[in-house]
């Protein structure tokens, strides 16, 4: 069975390493197998941060316009980045990788950012646009950011990625009352000594019967209630990003809203 971290905490309130929970789960009979960090974006844009575009200058080669741009990336001295894109201008708030920083493309191979000479000039950096970043499919060109955090913050921070860790626990027969995010939950309130917290139910409630389902338990023995609910209104779409993030953190292919609620609501 496959337990997210970071949903667990929606659960209960944990400041335990991984490796703490591994050893308290483990001692109450919850075995874990493996523990995995999760990033919702790959690489976690770790050496990526937010910085000001202070001056661009256009420049031609091959008959290609490039831009040599300087920017604020909250270091002592202006990063020198040659930039393509024929978006960048100065002024702007934009996504900088940083020298050191290894990125992952959506479609390509990952790659370090290194001090280079670009025909000529020295380029420190590199200014991206959403798809170089794992976090879109748009290569319009790069991400112009409407924000006042200060140069240098984290993109990370910014765009609000939190690491996961998704743990492993080789479930007994015996433990089915585990085999959820609530039920290790409800085992770690009795080794911690903390309250749980379910979520609230109070807005959700039956207005009417418009589309009435005919049941009919043909075994009353063997299942003596059958109780169902019809929703209406609803659409298919894309899910929101921290439902496919809760998903993906236990080994879950996001599909769509209706597919994914169902998955997010039976762990």
């Amino acid at each position: 069975m496959n337990i997210s971290l970071n949903w667990l905490k929606q659960y209960i309130s944990l400041n335990e390493s991984p490796e703490e929970l591994d050893q308290l789960l483990t001692g109450c009979g919850l075995e874990v197998e493996e523990i995995e960090r999760i990033d919702s974006v790959p690489g976690g844009l770790q050496g990526v941060v937010i910085g000001e575009v202070l001056t661009c200058e256009p420049f031609m080669v091959k008959e290609k316009q490039l831009h040599l741009t300087t920017v604020n990336i909250g270091t002592d001295e202006p990063a020198t980045i040659v930039c393509g894109a024929a978006n960048v201008a100065a002024g702007q708030r934009v996504v900088v990788a940083t020298v050191g920083a290894t990125i992952y493309p959506t479609n390509g191979e990952p790659f370090t950012i290194g001090k280079r000479k670009v025909y000529g000039h020295p380029s420190e950096g590199m200014i991206c646009a959403e798809d170089e970043l794992s976090l879109g499919t748009s290569h319009d060109g790069i991400m112009v950011l409407t924000t006042d955090v200060p140069n240098g913050t984290p993109a990370a921070e910014f765009f609000k990625l939190e690491p996961d860790y998704q743990i492993v626990i080789g479930l007994t027969p015996n433990r089915a009352d585990a085999a959820s995010h609530v039920g290790v939950a409800r085992d770690l309130k009795a080794l911690l000594h903390r309250e749980i917290k379910l979520p609230s139910t109070d807005n959700f409630y039956a207005d009417s019967n418009q589309h009435p389902i005919g049941v009919t338990v043909e075994n009353t023995e063997a299942c003596p209630r059958f109780c169902g609910v019809t929703i209406d209104g609803v659409k298919v779409a894309e899910s929101p990003d921290w439902l496919k993030q809760r998903l993906l953190a236990i080994g879950l292919r996001p599909i769509n809203n209706i597919v994914d609620v169902t998955n997010f609501n039976l762990p």
